[in-house]
């Protein structure tokens, strides 16, 4: 008998890590059935962290309306642990997920969306008697440097008639000053912010030259993008300390720069879920670790959940399996890999039917003896 453990990521618009680390483990079962194993679903700030931080501890799901990215309403979901900690996503209070449909022509959604949501859902967290805020920020449909959820906890954001700026990163032209006497501080066992990135809030590393690219801005507004990212971080340092040059202050569109002035510890998104669900733990004794994405390629290493599992193993002794839709990356590093297009001969099957491919990577895995050498 070995002790095996299932460590996988969400499979992006495909299956969550509950589902993916179950599916894995029922194929393995089926070839190693005196097997024991042990499932720790991970994430790293984006897609799955919800469910995958939910599935450590008992919480309760809570509800509540908060303004969309678009200005509209949108319904939302965080859960509550039993010590009070409130993990809210991005994704699902204002990411680019809440824009599909949008009429919206994608240059004018890149600059008006905000991160007013998502601090909407954070305060009623707060008032609602959270003690610790967990902030998985992936998925990210604006870039105004965490200005909107500022703007929710209590901020004041004006312009030179001391009127409140408009939303998103365009309003950001405007600001003159900020003030912040009103603003709600963190809770007493404080916030963390979940991020899979490392880049800073300005320069060619940065959140618009990077990010906002990807949120439908095109190449000639850049330029204006990262002239009002600059203009706030140097108003708001007025006003509390700000790091723009931190690590992960670029994420999710300078969401990072805004939170940590705000008060929150930028973390390592993987690293914080592993920790959070036990992953150091569970490897302890194990004969091999299972992971795996929608998409592995050159990323991966910058930060992505399955980079943080093999490390672990690494560190534990533990040999690393890697099961992936897609493999666009050499994968000499670990102890065997399968992609699932390749396994089914194509992207449709796996795609449309995640869970069965899954459970046949799993099993295939446990045929081969790489990882028992």
């Amino acid at each position: 008998m070995a002790v095996v453990v299932f460590a996988p990521n969400a499979f992006k618009g495909s299956i969550g890590p509950v589902a993916a680390a179950e599916a894995l483990a029922a194929g393995w079962a089926r070839v190693r059935p005196e097997d024991e194993l042990r499932l720790v679903p991970m994430a790293d700030g984006g897609d799955g962290t919800l469910e995958a931080l939910a599935a450590v501890e008992p919480a309760v799901a809570q509800h509540a309306v908060v303004p969309g990215p678009d200005g509209g309403a949108l319904p939302v979901r965080w859960i509550v642990s039993e010590e009070g900690t409130a993990t809210i996503e991005l994704a699902s209070t204002g990411g680019l997920a809440a824009f599909a449909g949008s009429p919206l022509d994608p240059r004018v959604r890149a600059a008006r969306a905000g991160t007013l949501g998502f601090g909407a859902a954070v305060r009623i967290a707060l008032e609602r008697g959270a003690t610790e805020i967990v902030l998985a920020i992936g998925g990210s449909a604006s870039t105004d440097g965490g200005a909107g959820f500022l703007t929710a906890l209590g901020a004041r954001l004006l312009d030179a008639d001391g009127a409140a700026v408009p939303p998103g990163n365009a309003g950001l032209a405007r600001l003159e000053r900020v003030d912040v006497s009103r603003l709600l501080p963190p809770p007493a066992r404080g916030a963390v912010v979940l991020t899979d990135v490392t880049n800073p809030l300005l320069g060619p590393a940065g959140a618009a030259a990077v990010f906002a690219p990807q949120k439908g801005a095109a190449p000639d507004d850049l330029p204006r993008f990262e002239e009002n990212l600059a203009r706030f971080a140097e108003r708001l340092a007025a006003a509390l300390p700000t790091h723009p040059d931190l690590p992960g202050a670029g994420a999710a569109g300078g969401l990072g720069f805004g939170l940590h002035a705000w008060g929150a510890r930028i973390a390592d998104g993987a690293a914080e879920v592993a920790r959070r669900a036990g992953l150091p733990e569970a490897l302890a004794g194990a004969a091999a670790v299972v992971t795996g994405e929608g998409r592995y390629d050159a990323q991966t290493a910058g930060g992505k959940a399955p980079a943080r599992v093999r490390a672990l193993a690494a560190a534990a002794g533990v040999p690393a399996l890697l099961v992936a839709g897609a493999i666009g990356a050499p994968t000499t590093e670990w102890a065997d890999a399968v992609s699932l297009i390749e396994l089914a001969g194509g992207a449709d099957r796996p795609i449309r039917e995640p869970a069965t491919w899954l459970a046949a990577a799993g099993a295939l895995l446990a045929e081969r003896p790489r990882w028992d050498d």
